[in-house]
């Protein structure tokens, strides 16, 4: 069975989402503290976990951000009764890979949920098929199955997010991708809004592998567009 976990300190919600999801057959372990659902996601394995923006202890922000610092891919779909825009553009840069405000309805966490794990799927077997691939550009390496990145033979950490761009990009050289496409291909949303992300992650990303991040040899800007990789 696959292993969800819930971190979310009101019981009640907790009770619900664990009894409907343990009717879509998912094995379901929860967490009511912020400290204790972060030890339970770094040492364990699970398909996906539902986490509540507000806890004691260490709050839903931190956590993802220690999820992703750790390189646990693990998919997160955020949860929280806040409504405000900033708290959704900060889940997103955190790593979160869904956000959902409550009062919501089991039916749409449930599609949710499906959607996560559905896309989290495909691009494991995307990568799977790519073990060998690597990408060399100019002093630029990638090496998509181990997610490596090397610049003039310096290792570079990046976050999930920003390889996940750097290797949609470079995979396709002098290929334009709107704002919105790219959020689509490596976050999975299609709304506006929230276009502003990826121009927080691609400056990050220049400033790891561009030399000079006001004259970027890779990543470059189709003004009034998007984003491409050099060709």
């Amino acid at each position: 069975m696959e292993k969800v976990l819930i971190i979310e300190d009101d019981r009640d919600i907790s009770s619900l989402l664990s009894l409907h999801l343990k009717d879509q057959e998912f094995d379901v372990d929860t967490s009511f503290d912020g400290h204790e659902g972060l030890l339970k996601s770094l040492n364990q394995d699970y398909k996906l976990i539902i986490l509540d923006l507000r806890l004691p202890g260490l709050d839903g922000f931190e956590i993802c951000k220690k999820i992703r610092m750790e390189r646990k891919r693990t998919p997160i779909l955020m949860v929280t009764s806040k409504s405000e825009e900033i708290d959704k553009v900060l889940g997103l840069e955190m790593g979160a890979d869904d956000y959902l405000t409550k009062p919501f309805s089991i039916r749409e966490l449930l599609a949710r949920v499906k959607a996560i794990i559905r896309r989290s799927e495909m691009v494991s077997e995307e990568e799977e098929a790519e073990t060998t691939r690597e990408i060399q550009c100019q002093g630029l390496y990638i090496n998509i199955a181990k997610r490596i990145v090397e610049v003039h033979g310096n290792r570079t950490e990046l976050s999930p997010k920003e390889f996940d761009l750097l290797v949609l990009l470079a995979s396709h050289p002098g290929r334009t991708y709107t704002r919105m496409q790219l959020l689509n291909k490596v976050w999975g949303y299609e709304f506006e809004g929230f276009e502003h992300t990826v121009n927080s992650h691609i400056n990050r990303l220049r400033s790891k592998i561009e030399a000079d991040m006001n004259k970027p040899e890779f990543i470059l800007t189709t003004w009034g567009v998007g984003y491409k990789f050099k060709e």
